[in-house]
């Protein structure tokens, strides 16, 4: 049976809104990470057969095949050619699926993965105002279908409304929400204290660390904030961080792994991506686990360690929820709400996070889901070796 492998995976530190790399070209931060790949793995970059990434909000610096564009930037031969893939917040995520798939098909050996993002050159949502504009067109990508009005209506159609219904759903209250989040950016202060991020970082633009957790942080502060809708319960202390970053990771076949002397680190054990309602739009994790626990034989108590993006804590909270999972092993480093979330390469970061830490802990599994625009959701589960 073919097994695609992962050999190497490394990040950027994630910078916030406005910080260090926020006058970093989305192309260059990918550049970073592209050259970090290749240097670390030893791989002759001519032997790469794609390089696929994750970029949403393709306009400006980020149109135009980022991921040609980021691996020619870095220097790297041009007889590599490179995809872009937008599957929303999953994005490098499916980008990781891809190379997987590639390398188990037989039909590529050696595939590059991962993701780009810089939100503070281009806010979330921007391209779809930018494209409708010269149109006339007002109503984004949703509103102004006959076919999406005639099954949904004009409900609205936002992550901040589908963290307010989630919440709803799984009686999640604002004190839940807040001493979750508090939790991650202490996790998230540990994790970097003790050095658990260091072996995964390619320092860039003179940003060394991940500039999002805060120390100053507290219960108070957080219940001092405004909901983000009118009536609600989500606050920005509850809500992913706007931010800057890139990762990548390297895929092999057994093929490459022999020819070119490497040492694979995890075997992709599952991938697979799911769909639920799109108005709800953040609850498709908990399907899509069950979906993908279903097919492997595995049980949670399988596996050792999740990641679970925090795109808004209702996201994690309904999941652990329907679960069952233990608490203690997911997100066990902080998420987003605390690390921030550069939409395009947050998948990647998950999973060159959660293969460390794995290494780290000497654990066997590891899940990784998030939930994605338009009510889908990714799983992929890797074996450490």
């Amino acid at each position: 049976m073919a097994e695609a492998y992962i050999v190497e995976a490394v990040r950027t530190p994630v910078g916030k809104r406005g910080g260090g790399l926020a006058a970093v070209h989305p192309a260059d931060l990918g550049a970073h990470v592209l050259s970090a790949l290749m240097e670390r793995s030893g791989v002759d970059p001519a032997a790469v057969d794609d390089v696929v990434l994750g970029c949403l909000d393709a306009v400006g610096p980020q149109a135009g095949d980022i991921a040609r564009t980021a691996w020619l930037a870095a220097g790297l031969p041009e007889e590599v050619p490179g995809v872009t893939v937008d599957r929303q917040c999953g994005s490098s995520q499916q980008a990781l699926h891809f190379a997987a798939q590639a390398v188990l098909s037989g039909t590529q050996d050696l595939v590059v993965a991962g993701g780009t993002q810089n939100m503070s050159m281009i806010p979330i949502a921007f391209a779809s105002r930018q494209a409708a504009t010269p149109l006339g067109l007002t109503d984004g990508p949703f509103g102004g279908s006959e076919g999406w009005r005639a099954r949904y209506g004009d409900r609205p159609v936002s992550q901040f409304h589908g963290a307010e219904l989630m919440a709803q759903k799984w009686d999640i209250d604002r004190a839940d929400m807040e001493e979750f989040a508090l939790r991650s950016h202490r996790r998230a202060l540990r994790a970097g204290d003790e050095g658990r991020f260091d072996r995964e970082l390619a320092p860039l633009a003179g940003v060394t660390a991940d500039e999002g957790p805060r120390r100053d942080t507290t219960a108070a502060r957080m219940a001092g904030l405004a909901p983000v809708v009118v009536g609600g319960t989500i606050t920005a202390a509850c809500s992913s961080q706007v931010s800057d970053g890139a990762a990548a990771l390297l895929l092999a076949g057994e093929q490459a792994v022999r020819e070119h002397g490497l040492t694979p680190r995890a075997r992709v054990h599952h991938l697979s991506v799911r769909g639920e309602d799109p108005i709800r739009m953040l609850s498709a994790p908990i399907p899509a686990t069950a979906h993908a626990l279903k097919k492997t034989g595995l049980t949670l108590d399988d596996i050792d360690l999740v990641e679970i993006n925090e795109a808004f804590a209702p996201v994690v909270l309904a999941w652990l929820k329907e679960t069952g999972a233990d608490p203690g092993r997911v997100n066990v480093n902080g998420g987003a709400i605390a690390l921030g979330h550069p939409l395009g390469a947050t998948g990647a970061r998950l999973m060159t996070t959660l293969l460390h830490e794995l290494e780290r802990t000497g654990g066997r599994f590891g899940l990784q889901t998030m939930c994605e625009g338009g009510g889908q959701a990714n799983v992929t589960v890797i074996e450490r070796l």
